[in-house]
């Protein structure tokens, strides 16, 4: 909620000043109360203030999201304002305008203290000496009562006889005691403007006046000291006021000559002595005191009747003619000394008593008032400072933050130039390394060494083990040839990621990175899977001889076109011959037009056809090889083919079917292991993919950690800044209002206390 403060205008006055003012151009007592409001609303406002203050500043210290911008001094010096400001206050509340009566016994004090509250207040007259210090105050009741010091216990008195009853009849009050006199406001209008009068017992009765002064006139506003005009000033007089003349600094004194009426007994010499008493009194305040100067002195000394004027005002109060209460002639001019008396009291009470009372205070005030601007202000400036700082901070992460994501985009483009680069290479190696490695299958599995047998069962463990022999010596052969070099890459490009990466990182997570990548751990993995490749292997470890008609067939015409070649007879060919497929499916024969080699598959079928229809063409074409050649060489061949026959039979081992298994399973293993070479390549290059991506994927998730963190600290930062603002906008308030209050207290100094000056 914000708050207002009036601009003090010191050309206008409002309606509330006018009457004030009114108020104090009708008696000058009024000053005194009409600052006293002021006054006291000026630190009703101050207190206010400093407690808003202090809760303001002891939020701020402890508010632990900014950073401090006050100090725990200056909590305490603003909480200590707070007791003072408050002490202040209520003194003030209580403050009134004090004036003491001095004098000789019986020279009329409360006689002159009667006349000035146009009532018989106190007793007076023969027989009623005060024996105590009377304080007659305003009381707001209808009912008039005592306080005696030391008791609260409200002795009630309706007469000025009951009055001088119950001081006499209390044994414990002695010259030094002091009694509260309550009479209602409602019955003397002097008592409603918060004066309070004190009378006091004959200074000529007591040896005490140093303990007296101390108790009773360190306070007081005016001294009056009431003389008797028959007589001249006495040492013991004078020597009472040269000891307060010594405690306070320039007392505001008056001397009343009393008992003035007398001289209209003498009038030839009441000029004279009018003169001498003058020339004295004016010689003790001006040259003895030295309270005022000689051209003032005729202002502070009067000749009264106290008597006489009391009289006059209590006939006038009952409605009778006060010229009715002369004691003698020349009362109008009497009277009107004692109205001159008053008007110059009241003036110089109220003065007096608005300097002695309020200005001290107002000077405090002002004092805290600038203590607390010069808090708030630096306040004001410590929350800016630090405004401008976090709005630099804010700055540069937001800096921070769009260059992140630049960079970012540029180094995912890059990232993924370089994985896309190195997969194919890694592709390309893996596929050549393989390659090769099948041109070399038969050394592999020629380093096989297992028993071998022809029977099914044997055969069965025997392939399973050969399946996982070239598993492994593939998968560690191209390992050998690819996982270095790869590994190599691999590392290089996992390095320039962390380089291109790191510098968007805080440095604390830099060296986290660097444990991060590269993995020496990583490794290629070849799932070749042989065992389910080289599933349908059909082995044919039979015995054929070399120069039979199928072999022949076969190696005239190669192992598919022989195998179509004999599929082609009827069954009047036997076809008990296994041979290993080369592929799960056979292609169906071509129905158009024949190759040569298609042609030459053709003729020799027809010529087996042929021969197998009837022994006669055996015969027919042995015959002619018989006539051509010759029996001995017919024989002879016919031995030798059987000798080689006998011979191949009898070498067609274990061995040998072994060799013929491993030599079947090689060709079959390879046109398998061809079909899968580009798909080895492909999964090896996925898997460095993968790699690299995952490592991307690890550096990318740090870069995002630090974005939130730069994202979070904007965000605190804005939440300080706000925080700041209405900070700033606070101290900056309390700042005015604390120069708002000075201005209140200019004014009232100006309006108060530097009048008449």
């Amino acid at each position: 909620m914000s708050l207002v403060f009036p601009r003090p205008n010191t050309s206008v006055i409002g309606k509330k000043d006018k009457r004030l003012m009114a108020e104090v151009n009708a008696s000058p007592l009024k000053h005194f109360v009409t600052a006293k409001k002021k006054i006291n609303g000026i630190f009703e406002q101050l207190g206010a203030y400093i407690k808003e203050s202090s809760a303001f500043l002891e939020e701020t210290y402890s508010n632990e999201e900014l950073d401090p911008v006050t100090t725990e001094e200056q909590v305490a010096e603003v909480r200590g304002y707070l007791s003072k400001v408050a002490g202040i206050g209520e003194v003030l509340s209580r403050r009134h305008m004090k004036v003491v009566f001095f004098g000789r016994t019986s020279n009329g004090k409360s006689s002159v203290i009667n006349a000035m509250l146009w009532d018989k207040v106190l007793p007076s007259g023969i027989g009623h000496t005060t024996n105590c210090f009377l304080r007659v105050e305003g009381t707001d009741g209808n009912e008039s009562f005592l306080l005696t010091e030391g008791s609260d216990e409200r002795k009630s008195v309706k007469t000025v006889n009951q009055l001088a009853h119950a001081l006499h009849q209390d044994e414990d009050l002695d010259a030094g005691s002091l009694v509260c006199v309550m009479w209602p406001k409602a019955k003397c209008a002097l008592l409603r403007d918060d004066l309070v009068l004190v009378d006091s017992p004959g200074i000529d009765v007591t040896t005490e006046l140093d303990s007296w002064i101390d108790k009773f006139c360190l306070d007081a506003d005016v001294f009056v000291l009431v003389a008797n005009s028959e007589s001249t000033l006495m040492q013991t007089e004078k020597s009472f006021f040269h000891k307060v003349n010594e405690r306070l600094s320039s007392p505001n004194i008056f001397i009343l000559n009393n008992r003035w009426d007398a001289s209209a007994n003498e009038p030839e010499y009441m000029e004279e002595v009018r003169r001498q008493h003058m020339d004295r009194c004016t010689s003790f305040l001006v040259d003895e005191l030295r309270v005022v100067d000689r051209s003032h002195a005729g202002d502070r000394i009067f000749f009264v009747s106290a008597k006489e004027v009391l009289q006059a005002r209590v006939q006038k109060a009952q409605g009778m003619p006060e010229a009715g209460g002369a004691l003698a002639e020349g009362f109008q001019a009497r009277m009107f000394e004692f109205q001159n008396f008053e008007r110059r009291f009241e003036e110089c009470i109220s003065q007096s008593a608005v300097k002695t009372k309020f200005e001290q205070h107002t000077t405090r005030a002002k004092q805290i008032s600038e203590a607390l601007r010069l808090i708030m202000d630096s306040v004001h400036i410590a929350a800016q400072e630090q405004r401008i700082h976090c709005l630099e901070m804010k700055e540069e992460r937001e800096d921070r933050l769009e260059f992140i994501d630049k960079q970012l985009d540029l180094l995912t483009l890059d990232c993924k130039s370089k994985i896309k680069k190195i997969t194919e290479e890694v592709e390309k190696q893996v596929s050549n390394a393989m390659a090769e490695e099948i041109r070399r299958l038969a050394v592999l599995v020629d380093d096989f060494h297992m028993d071998f047998h022809p029977s099914p069962v044997v055969l069965k463990v025997y392939k399973n083990e050969l399946h996982r022999h070239i598993e492994e010596g593939l998968g560690r052969n191209m390992s050998e040839r690819c996982s270095s070099a790869i590994t190599v890459a691999l590392q290089t490009t996992q390095t320039d990621m962390i380089d291109g990466l790191k510098p968007l990182l805080p440095i604390t997570i830099r060296e986290q990175v660097d444990k991060m990548v590269p993995r020496q751990c990583f490794a290629l993995s070849y799932d070749l899977n042989c065992d389910k490749l080289c599933s349908d292997f059909q082995e044919d470890i039979g015995f054929h001889f070399s120069l039979g008609w199928t072999m022949l067939v076969n190696r005239f015409l190669g192992p598919k076109n022989t195998r179509r070649a004999l599929m082609g007879y009827n069954d009047q060919v036997p076809r008990s011959l296994a041979i290993t497929p080369v592929s799960t499916s056979m292609p169906p024969f071509p129905q158009g037009s024949m190759t040569q080699e298609e042609l030459m598959v053709s003729m020799v079928t027809g010529l087996a056809s042929l021969t197998s229809r009837t022994s006669m063409g055996i015969i027919v074409v042995g015959g002619v090889i018989w006539k051509a050649v010759g029996w001995r060489l017919i024989a002879l061949s016919v031995g030798l083919y059987g000798l080689l026959y006998v011979y191949e039979r009898l070498t067609w081992t274990t061995r040998a079917k072994e060799r013929t298994f491993k030599r079947q399973f090689v060709d079959y293993a390879s046109e398998k292991l061809q079909l899968i070479v580009s798909y080895t390549g492909s999964n090896c290059s996925h898997q460095v993919q993968q790699e690299l991506a995952s490592t991307f994927s690890q550096l990318c998730q740090q870069v995002d950690v630090t974005r939130q963190q730069l994202e979070d600290e904007i965000g605190d930062l804005n939440s300080k800044i706000e925080q700041l603002d209405t900070l700033q906008s606070k101290a900056k308030l309390l700042r005015n209002k604390a120069g708002w209050l000075d201005s209140e207290l200019n004014m009232f100094i100006q309006q108060y206390l530097q009048q008449g000056r």
